[in-house]
């Protein structure tokens, strides 16, 4: 019996505890009804298939209760595997892919051939209606290359972009996945930083949050110290912590195009741990998040 009874204390337990996050994210659902989000989907909750699973139907449950999704994705890993498949050589230049010709058509093929459709029919699947677009699709964005990075080979950046097929799409219902692979006008193809892709479209498409997915739990003030953990920082603070060295290494494009997204009109950055189960439930709908946010001074 009083196995039995401590049994049911911990069952009544875990129900207030849901009952608790369920109340908490009522108040957040209201609030971002109707709002864009842009997602930065990368590292771990893209390679680990469970958990690929998991966020994707995240993704679709924020789609179902009223927020606008929108993500853009790279693909790293995708593109050094098939990279050594086909025998091409997989060079960096200061953690930069170097991207030749033959590279950059193994960044399309990979990135719009494969993890792209992918993404697209995991999202079916889960009861959402995707669409994949890169910048060559209607002229999503035009792409143009970035001078001072020509010994990187065809590394782009966004131009300009066309919003009108994704504010088309996002109020019809779809979930629009984006490739971060674009075009010049000559129609030269760029491979282009997906953490800029995103921030770019975050602020042409007028979206009340950029999240950009990471392998880490956001900005640490050191770095093997998880309870070391920024949850809140300014534009100004952030740009101090760059001066500082506290934000570092793959860190600060990542802060840049936080920062850059704030600049132009986006409310909020969120950085997150991708490799946490439910991370953007977690930091969106709670009181307290989980992760980094950056936010206007």
């Amino acid at each position: 019996m009083v196995i039995l009874h401590t049994k049911s204390l911990r069952k009544s337990r875990d129900s207030n505890d849901r009952v608790k996050i369920l109340s908490q994210a009522l108040p957040y659902i209201q609030k971002f009804k109707d709002k864009i989000f842009v997602i930065k989907y990368g590292g771990s909750a893209m390679t680990d298939p469970k958990l690929k699973l998991q966020t994707i139907k995240d993704f679709v449950l924020l789609n179902c209760v009223g927020i606008k999704v929108v993500i853009v994705h790279g693909g790293g890993p995708e593109i050094n595997t098939m990279s050594k498949k086909l025998n091409l050589p997989v060079k960096f230049i200061d953690g930069l892919r170097v991207t030749d010709a033959a590279t950059m058509e193994i960044v399309e093929m990979v990135l719009v051939g494969k993890v792209q459709k992918d993404l697209v029919n995991l999202i079916n699947i889960s009861g959402g209606k995707a669409i994949g677009l890169c910048g060559k699709d209607g002229k999503l964005f035009i792409a143009e290359q970035i001078p001072k990075m020509k010994k990187y080979g065809y590394i782009g950046q966004v131009k300009s972009i066309d919003n009108s097929i994704l504010l088309a799409l996002i109020d019809n219902g779809f979930i629009p996945v984006v490739s971060s692979v674009g075009a010049d006008l000559k129609g030269q193809n760029y491979n282009i930083n997906a953490d800029n892709v995103a921030s770019a479209i975050s602020t042409s498409i007028g979206a009340s949050k950029l999240i950009l997915m990471t392998d880490t739990p956001g900005i640490l003030k050191e770095p093997r110290r998880l309870d070391s953990l920024i949850s809140k920082l300014s534009i100004s603070e952030a740009k101090k912590y760059i001066r500082s060295g506290i934000i570092s290494g793959g860190m600060i494009p990542k802060t840049n195009a936080a920062i850059d997204a704030l600049n132009s009109g986006v409310d909020a950055v969120h950085i997150i741990d991708g490799g946490l189960k439910h991370s953007i439930l977690l930091e969106v709908f709670t009181d307290d998040g989980i992760c980094t946010m950056i936010t206007e001074d």
